[in-house]
Formats: structure tokens, C-alpha cells, sequence
């Protein structure tokens, strides 16, 4: 079996070509892929900076540690907290008694010249003691490699979860078009005596040998790509510029060659059943018109897998509309949906030909010849599919999902501006709105007085904090972005959040605002949960908001967190004030950033972030090579088996011109196809995510990617044109 396998290897190299390099490059993304992810589990160690010459630093608390249920016992888990406690002056008095103490950066830590047991001794449970590379925490900034990698970890581990899914299809659809074109082939190995056993045996073997060398040629292209791969991503700014390859690391050549097999065996495996079911007639069939294109199991498997994504997105409306709008889910959900119209491809491969106008006597024969031909058809219509659902489904989610959020920000307040900075100085709402005077202890009594262009105006200062709940019956400690109003009844009055329950003039410095998000809470009962510096605190419910696509978060008063700094002012100014007299005076009384409503939106929530955006179209980019492999190998594929009926009609009179017309139409024709499938599959994505963002009371901005889109579609059309006419140059 191994000699008659690598003689037909042989004998039909070029059938196999495009399935080597697509599984090659499969193996190779993985082993590149691989090498980066096990690049980013750990972060290098780096030495102190902030207080390297002291051998013991002492830092406030910074982590909230709560006791949690774990099964019959309980367990600690531990939050960062918001805002990080300062080292106690009276505890920096002690210290000074050990030795030198060294203040560089603000209270946060201080270094000590001493004995790491005497400060112990002294700290006790008041703060942290720091020694040797633990001091690292100290640093500014000191988890920010990281969490630098987690958007490493997330792009890569998307592209191998894409490569791998795409690489199948491309695989499996080569191998199953070869398996129709061989079918007179395997007609006269049946005829000669070949049972079907071993013509199953066969395609195995031959998908093994190629597996075999691809995946092996792919591991050697993975280790030189994989540098190449950290430094597109240090470039694109996706990851931090320190990052590397790590050397010595051998898991991702394994996985990946593994999987190299896997993946040709799977996509051998239903093109070597159908191959054991060709019969000794076949060798006498003449006729070119496709039969029984969609075995039972293919069709059960891809009824069942739409069942299945159209199930889950239903369920995911249902229970929980907030998950569909994460990037795991609208990255990894679509993929049930695409595999399922994949899967189906043959079924509707003459209604959709039928349906797309073709006129003239070309246009005609083009049309027969695709619907005829159902198996090219669908082989090349596959691919196609694939990419303009990836295309339109992570592009327009991502998209969508931002360009909501940007519209909720600008619908949630009434403001006119927004000021922003990391430490803004409020400014006096004035005489003419007694009621709004600011109570922040940063505005001195000869600030007090306001200009003139802001008396009358709503004047509304909050800082960024966070708030920690108990939840899921106790077992999870759940944090929860929050921001703390200095001015109540000014954030009641231009705050436009979506209430569900309650009232938002009712919160005061005994009481809190959540979200929908929040489980098993009721406005005007009570929550006991951990503020921004770690108190713990019991406060009433007054008001509950729509979840909205995550941002809402939850409201306190400044009370609750005294030692968040102001970081944003909205602003609505007086009747009959001009707008950019308050600009200015902002300007000059806060030391921020003035902006208007819309101009802050844009800014603080951009439509897709460019590390993002780089990621999705990395993968895509990914997607529209494989497609490309696929379209070349099944067109030249076809072309060549054609010969015979290509000749005939020059035969019959046509020049090699009309010939070269009809194969470059039904070439696109088969795209189009593949792309009205594609948009199917994207709508229905798309169309989800629009329910969910209603359901979540969140603005419906669904973006559909028509540029992106556009351009793979047009790359595909130009290689599947290419392709189709490159195999007739030689038509006689």
C-alpha cells in the first residue's frame, strides 16, 4: 500500500501541491504562533529602580484580600485596589529609628536602610515589607509588562485558533475535489479488484505522507518566522518593545507537527469514504454533470452545526446578551456559523448561480456549467465564504461593538464639554447656582469666586474609582469600574444613563448606583461591598441603570472615595453663554483638557483601537492566504481535468478568447457565490449582535466592514481569475 501511495503521490504531484504549502503554512503560522505564546507567559524579571540603593522598602496596602466560598471550606482572593493606601506618617517616624528612610515618588513606599526583621517587627500588619526583587513592586507601573502581554496572548492564540480552522477547510476541500476527479481513477482500481478498504487506505496514506513532510516543512519555516512575527509585532505596537522570542522552548514544534497530521488526516477522512464508495462503473462514466453532492453525513453534520450556532446565539440573547459583545465570543461564535454554510455549500450552490443575473449566450453557459458542476463550484466557493464571513463578522463586531460604546458615552451625559486631566483643579459653579458649589477641598477660598462666564453653568466633577462585591453566592470576589461625584444633584441633573429603577437624585454619601450587571440587587435595598481603598461599607441602593455595553459601571459620591482625584468635569453652561468663553475659562481654571461632547467621545472611545484593528486584520490576512492557496489549487485543478471539454468547444467554433471568458465567469461566478453565502453568514452574525446591544438598552450601531470586505472579495476574484485562465493556456 506504502509503494502504490508514493506512486500516486508522484504521479499526481501537482494535485497535491496546493494541500503541502496551505498545510506548510498552517504548521508553520502554529509553530510561529507557539513560540510567541510561550514568549509571553512570563514577563522578564527586572531589577528595582525606584529604590534599589535601600534593601527594604515598606508599601501601603495595595490589594484588597477577601475570604471566599471554596466547596465546604474557604479560600483568599485578592483584588488591586483602586487607590493603594499610603505609608502612615507615624509609622515613617518609627522607621526613621532603624535608619535612613528614603522617600522618592510620593507615600505610596519609602525605602529603609535597616534589617528586614526589625522593619517587620516595627510594620506589622500596617503595610508591606519589601525585599530583594519583590521591591520591583514599588516601581511605577509595576504590573505593566504584564498585562503588556495579555494583548500579545490574545492576538496569537486567535491567529493559531484561525490558522487552524482555515487550514482544515483547505485541506479537506482539496482532498475531497481531487476524490472527484479521481473518480474514474478509483472506478477502474474497483474494476481490477481494489475493495473499498483499500482505496480508504490509500487517501490516508497519501494524506499522511503529505501531512508528514508539510508539517515537518512547516516547523523548519515556523522557527525562522517566529522572529520575524515579534518584531511585525513590536513594530505595530502591539507588543512592548522588549519582547523576544524565548530560546530553548521545544512544546510548540511538537503541537504544531502533531497537528499538521490531525489536520490531513481529518481532511482526508470523508474525502477517503466517498472514495471507498466509487464504484467499478465509474470507470465507464462519461458525463461531467455532479450526482449526489451532499452525502447524508455531510448534511446532517452541517444542518446540525447551524442548528447549533443559531441555537447558541439565541441562548446567548436570552440568558446573557452581554457575553456576545466580548471579543472571544464574536471571534470564536461565527466560527460554528461559517462551517455550518461550508458544510451546506453544495446544497445551495445552484439556487444562489441561479439567482445572480447573467445575460447573453455567455452568460448562460457560464451558468449551466456552474450549476453542472456543483463540486468546483463549491470548492471554490468554500474558501471565498470563509473570508468574507471572517471579514465581515470580527471586523463589523469589533466595529460595532465600539462604535456603541462611543455612542453611549456621548448619550450619557447632557454636558456640553467635558474637561479631562489626571489631577483637574473644579472650578466654582457661582452665585447663580448656589446649589451646585463644588465641595472639593482642591479649590482654594480666592478660587472660590466664579468668572463670569461660568455663573449659571452645571458644573459636575468625578473621579475614576472601583467598588467590590461579594457574588455568585460568595465564591467570587468581583470588581466593578466606578466613579465618584463630587455633586450629586449636578451629576442627577446632566447624567442621561438608562434607569431601570430608582432615582439618580437619590444617591447620596450613603448609598450607590449599579448597573443591571450586579446580581441579586434591588434599588432601595442594600449592598455590602469594599470601596476603591479597600473599607468595607453597607450602602442602599438608589438607583439600578441598564447594562449597556459594560461602561456604566457603578456611581458613588466623593465621600467614598477621598483619595480618588478629580479626572473628569462635565459642563453644561448658562442661557445666552457662549460656549467657547467657557471653553476658555475651563481651561484656564482646571488645567485640563477641554473638549466638546462629541470630540471626547471620539477620543476617549475610538472606533477600534490600531492594536486591535492590527490583530483582526493579521488574522484575516491570514485567512485571505489560505483562501488564496485554495482557489489557486482547485481552479488550476479543474482546468487542467477540462481539457477535453475546453477543446471541444473551440471545436464547436468558439475562438479562445469566448474560451477564456467562460472559464474566467465561471470562475466568478463561484466567487460570487461564495460571497453571497459569505454576507449570509455575516448578516446573521451582525444581526445578533444587533438584538443583543438592544436588549442591553445599548445605542444599535451596526457597522458592516464594506471596505475591508470589498477588498477581499476583490483579491479573491482577481487570484481565481488568474488561476482559471493560467490552467487553459495551453487549449488548443
Amino acid at each position: 500500500m506504502l509503494t502504490v501511495a508514493v506512486a500516486s503521490l508522484w504521479a499526481r504531484r501537482t494535485t497535491f501541491v496546493a494541500s503541502f504549502v496551505a498545510l506548510a503554512l498552517g504548521v508553520g503560522l502554529l509553530t510561529a504562533v507557539g513560540l510567541g505564546l510561550a514568549s509571553t507567559f512570563d514577563a522578564p524579571r527586572r531589577a528595582p529602580k525606584r529604590f534599589a540603593a535601600s534593601p527594604v522598602v515598606v508599601m501601603g496596602q495595595d490589594r484588597l484580600t477577601v475570604k471566599v466560598r471554596r466547596g465546604p471550606g474557604t479560600a483568599e482572593v485578592s483584588k488591586p485596589l483602586a487607590h493603594p493606601h499610603p505609608v502612615d506618617t507615624a509609622l515613617i517616624r518609627e522607621l526613621r529609628r532603624l535608619g535612613p528612610v528614603a522617600l522618592r515618588g510620593g507615600r505610596d513606599a519609602v525605602g529603609v536602610d535597616a534589617a528586614a526583621d526589625a522593619v517587620r517587627d516595627v510594620v506589622g500588619l500596617r503595610a508591606q515589607v519589601l525585599t530583594r526583587d519583590d521591591r520591583r513592586r514599588a516601581d511605577p507601573g509595576p504590573e505593566r509588562d504584564a498585562q503588556a502581554l495579555v494583548t500579545v496572548n490574545s492576538l496569537l492564540g486567535t491567529a493559531g485558533g484561525v490558522s487552524a480552522f482555515v487550514s482544515v477547510f483547505v485541506v479537506a476541500s482539496t482532498f475531497a475535489f481531487a476524490v472527484a476527479l479521481r473518480r474514474r481513477e478509483f472506478g477502474l482500481l474497483r474494476t481490477a479488484g481494489a475493495t473499498p478498504g483499500q482505496l480508504r487506505r490509500l487517501l490516508l496514506t497519501e494524506a499522511l505522507a503529505v501531512g508528514a513532510l508539510a508539517s515537518a516543512a512547516g516547523c523548519a519555516l515556523g522557527a525562522r518566522g517566529a522572529p520575524v512575527l515579534a518584531r511585525a509585532l513590536v513594530d505595530g505596537g502591539v507588543a512592548p518593545a522588549w519582547f523576544t522570542i524565548r530560546a530553548g522552548v521545544t512544546w510548540p514544534f511538537h503541537v504544531a507537527f502533531w497537528t499538521g497530521l490531525v489536520v490531513a488526516s481529518a481532511g482526508a477522512w470523508a474525502a477517503s469514504r466517498r472514495a471507498g464508495r466509487v464504484g467499478p462503473a465509474e470507470a465507464l462514466r462519461e458525463a461531467d454533470v455532479d450526482t449526489d453532492v451532499l452525502p447524508r453525513g455531510r448534511l446532517l453534520t452541517g444542518l446540525a452545526l447551524a442548528a447549533a450556532g443559531a441555537g447558541l446565539l439565541l441562548w446567548g440573547l436570552a440568558t446573557d446578551p452581554a457575553e456576545l459583545l466580548k471579543r472571544k465570543t464574536y471571534t470564536t461564535r461565527p466560527m460554528l456559523l461559517i462551517t455550518a454554510a461550508a458544510l451546506l455549500a453544495p446544497l445551495l450552490v445552484r439556487r444562489v448561480a441561479r439567482l445572480l443575473p447573467l445575460p447573453g449566450a455567455t452568460g448562460m453557459l457560464v451558468r449551466e456549467n456552474t450549476v453542472a458542476s456543483v463540486r468546483r463550484t463549491a470548492a471554490v466557493a468554500a474558501p471565498v465564504l470563509v473570508t468574507v464571513a471572517l471579514a465581515g463578522s470580527l471586523i463589523g463586531s469589533a466595529e460595532s461593538v465600539t462604535g456603541a460604546r462611543a455612542a453611549e458615552a456621548r448619550e450619557a451625559t447632557a454636558a456640553q464639554l467635558v474637561v479631562t486631566g489626571d489631577r483637574l483643579r473644579p472650578p466654582a459653579a457661582g452665585d447663580a447656582a448656589p446649589e451646585l458649589e463644588l465641595r472639593s477641598a482642591t479649590v482654594s477660598p480666592s478660587e472660590s469666586a466664579p468668572a463670569p462666564e461660568l455663573r449659571g453653568a452645571t458644573v459636575s466633577p468625578s473621579a475614576s474609582t472601583a467598588v467590590f462585591v461579594r457574588e455568585d453566592n460568595g465564591t467570587a470576589l468581583v470588581g466593578f469600574e466606578a466613579r465618584a461625584v463630587t455633586d450629586p444633584a449636578a451629576f442627577a441633573e446632566l447624567a442621561r444613563l438608562p434607569v431601570t429603577a430608582g432615582e439618580l437624585r437619590d444617591l447620596d454619601d450613603r448609598s450607590i448606583v449599579v448597573s443591571e450587571e450586579w446580581k441579586d440587587v434591588e434599588a432601595g435595598g442594600t449592598v455590602d461591598v469594599w470601596l476603591g481603598d479597600g473599607r468595607p461599607a453597607r450602602l442602599r441602593v438608589a438607583a439600578v441603570v441598564a447594562t449597556g455595553t459594560g461602561s456604566n459601571g457603578a456611581f458613588v459620591t466623593a465621600a467614598n472615595a477621598p483619595a480618588a482625584p478629580v479626572d473628569r468635569i462635565d459642563v453644561r453652561a448658562g442661557a445666552g453663554v457662549s460656549l467657547d468663553a467657557v471653553a476658555a475659562e475651563l481651561r484656564h481654571a482646571t488645567g485640563g483638557t477641554v473638549r466638546t461632547v462629541a470630540e471626547w467621545a471620539a477620543a476617549t472611545h475610538p472606533r477600534t483601537s490600531p492594536q486591535t484593528r492590527l490583530g483582526l486584520l493579521v488574522v484575516l490576512g491570514i485567512a485571505l492566504v489560505y483562501t488564496a492557496i485554495a482557489l489557486a489549487g482547485t481552479l488550476l485543478m479543474a482546468t487542467s481535468a477540462r481539457a477535453g471539454e475546453l477543446t471541444a468547444l473551440r471545436l464547436a467554433g468558439a475562438t479562445r478568447a469566448q474560451v477564456l471568458r467562460v472559464v474566467a465567469g465561471e470562475a466568478l461566478l463561484a466567487v460570487a457565490v461564495g460571497a453571497v453565502l459569505g454576507a449570509a453568514v455575516t448578516a446573521v452574525n451582525l444581526a445578533g449582535l444587533g438584538a443583543a446591544l438592544a436588549a442591553l438598552s445599548a445605542p444599535v450601531t451596526v457597522v458592516v466592514p464594506w471596505a475591508i470586505a470589498g477588498t477581499a472579495l476583490g483579491a479573491c476574484a482577481a487570484i481565481a481569475v488568474l488561476a482559471a485562465t493560467a490552467g487553459c493556456r495551453r487549449t488548443k
